[in-house]
């Protein structure tokens, strides 16, 4: 018997600007959502579909316009915002403080301390990344029934992604997380709330499941609207165009990535040596458009001279993505400055082709002033922006991008995030160049923008650099990543992320076999854990040791159960299929659920 929700909304509508941005009564009676105890949903939208006003509205920080909100009574909501406000802060502990109840500060000190971050820092001085993991500190330190989690990944280096998708896989509450990152979305989500034109659907199917199910609804309603007017058979049109043929295009820009990928393996010389070459040099060199030799660098740190980029070597050739990941501070950004030629390095050198000529999109979007008109932005005022070399009309040009021409007047001020972002792209996709380079270009984006910049880099003519902690997208766009693993060692690996995980996983495992000849070692046994051992018995300290990786492997089955329920023609073709599917992800769910509590009264009796 399912348990009663904690939190519902009947018949919810909101205005804004004078529209209704969802529940318009001239369409319905409004937007329904039930929260249960235990949910894990993902929330997904386009920008500017109101996912953060919905957030807003389940907090009770702003008011709906009609329906009726029930919560249950004592329950704790706690919403880890996009951009939290520092101002007025003087270090980031002073943040995590405040607030008419705000946490334990030994809860958020324990926190900070598993993120790696220094709470004494000052607010005004802090990164990006250093005042994510201080909001997320202050969230997760409320001890929350209920946790709104609004791209909780931005800024996040690949190891506090990790500890925070590990938390989230133990926490006992119930979530909702908007987010661009799909690999976190697949690996924690069960069930996913789709708000789309004004509507809310939910499908008690994971994020793996979606875009099944999104191109069955889009199928459904293109079907409708055929028998309709002819304005609704254009709208009919571009949901296939632009949703469903989109997606099979890019299958096919995948498979000629794998294809560039396994041309590029064979470039890389044996034993690591960080040196791309063809089987004609003279035929790689001419088609080389950055060229780095024995490049290094080091800072002094006090009196220690720290190594951040150990000496190697290597060719770019025109049209690769390269990938660049590793933890924050490991050097991706000084890396990047000395092969686009920012910094000078210690040893070595750099030479670019005579004919680069690089765009780069910043993290910071300095270009996007609030008070400026997305005319201003794209074609300094006029009608017409000169798009690599053709001329076309700035409404035009807004489509390619996903907006309405309508916008083109419209302030950037009035713009979220997500769409800023996806403008900044359009202004610097316009330019005429051979290199670009992205520094953390997913943050922000929606989904359907994440698959439109995908497109776009795949069509790009020139070469592109790219900065990213976002898995999935290095997965589908880059054929070299560049992975630092903080000790100075730069891995070139022909693939993508995974890939570079895959190597590092590889190199760990034969580190472990390893042993002096003529003596027997055991595998070494896992780091202890906090606490005092002593209390639990053997196969307690087993469970304790062996139920994470159990509950991955059916995370997994789940994953592929619930991606397999989303085939909407599964049922008329296969019944008794369908059948053992859904038996098989009831069982997963109901261990893993079991799995999970297992593990966490051991985690509570190994902590006390």
């Amino acid at each position: 018997m399912a348990e009663p929700p904690i939190l519902s909304w009947e018949g919810l509508g909101l205005q804004q600007g004078g529209r209704w941005l969802f529940g318009d009564p001239a369409q319905g009676p409004g937007l329904d959502l039930h929260i249960g105890p235990r949910d894990r949903l993902a929330l997904i939208g386009r920008n500017g579909a109101g996912k953060t006003t919905l957030l807003k509205l389940i907090t009770g920080d702003i008011e709906a316009d009609r329906g009726t909100r029930k919560v249950k009574p004592h329950i704790n909501i706690v919403w880890l915002e996009q951009e939290p406000d520092f101002a007025g802060f003087d270090t980031l502990m002073n943040y995590a403080l405040s607030g008419d109840r705000p946490p334990a500060e030994h809860e958020v000190e324990s926190i900070a301390g598993q993120l790696g971050i220094d709470m004494t820092t000052s607010a005004a001085g802090a990164s990006g990344g250093e005042k994510r993991r201080a909001a997320i500190a202050r969230a997760l330190a409320l001890q929350p029934d209920l946790l709104l989690l609004d791209e909780p990944t931005n800024h996040l280096d690949l190891a506090a992604i990790d500890w925070l998708e590990a938390w989230l896989t133990r926490y006992k509450g119930a979530f909702i997380v908007i987010s661009h990152d799909r690999t976190f979305l697949k690996r924690l989500t069960r069930s996913t709330l789709w708000l789309d034109r004004g509507q809310l659907r939910r499908k008690d199917v994971g994020f793996g499941g979606y875009e099944a199910w999104e191109e069955q609804v889009y199928a459904e309603e293109a079907r409708a609207a055929e028998k309709l007017d002819a304005k609704l058979k254009i709208e009919a049109h571009w949901l296939e165009r632009g949703v469903t043929a989109r997606r099979k295009r890019n299958q096919g820009r995948l498979e000629k990535l794998w294809e560039m990928r396994a041309a590029r393996a064979a470039m890389i010389t044996p034993g690591g040596t960080a040196k791309l070459k063809l089987a004609s040099d003279e035929d790689f060199k001419s088609k080389s458009v950055i060229v780095a030799e024995d490049i290094s660098k080091s800072y002094s740190a006090g009196d220690n001279l720290r190594t951040i980029i150990k000496p190697f070597s290597l060719r770019i050739q025109r049209g690769d993505r390269i990938g660049i990941v590793g933890a924050n501070g490991a050097g991706k950004t000084t890396l990047l400055k000395m092969l686009t030629k920012e910094i000078e390095p210690d040893t070595g050198t750099v030479t670019h082709a005579r004919t680069l000529a690089g765009v780069m999109i910043d993290q910071q979007r300095a270009l996007l002033q609030p008070e400026l008109t997305v005319r201003q932005v794209l074609a300094e005022g006029g009608d017409w922006i000169d798009v690599r070399g053709h001329r076309k009309h700035v409404q035009a040009y807004l489509k390619d991008f996903l907006f309405d021409p309508s916008l083109v007047d419209a302030k950037i001020g009035t713009f979220s995030g997500g769409e800023r972002s996806r403008l900044l792209l359009a202004r610097e996709f316009a330019r005429t160049s051979n290199l670009l380079v992205l520094d953390e270009p997913t943050n922000d984006l929606d989904l359907e923008t994440l698959d439109l910049l995908q497109e776009v880099i795949a069509d790009y003519e020139g070469t592109v650099l790219i900065v990213s902690h976002d898995r999935d997208f290095l997965d589908r766009t880059v054929t070299v990543t560049l992975g630092l693993d903080g000790s100075g060692t730069v891995d070139i690996v022909a693939g993508g992320y995974e890939d570079w995980e895959a190597k590092r996983k590889k190199r760990t495992a034969k580190k472990d076999t390893k042993a002096p000849k003529g003596t027997e070692t055991a595998p070494p046994p896992p780091p202890p854990p906090p606490g005092n051992p002593a209390k639990l018995s053997y196969k307690d300290q087993r469970d304790y040791e062996q139920l994470p990786a159990r509950i991955e492997e059916l995370e997994a089955l789940i994953a592929k159960g619930e991606a397999a329920l989303a085939d909407p023609d599964l049922y008329s073709k296969d019944p008794d299929k369908f059948a053992r599917i859904s038996k098989s992800l009831e069982l997963a769910r109901t261990e893993k659920d079991e799995a999970e509590e297992r593990w966490l009264d051991l985690a509570a009796l190994v902590e006390g």
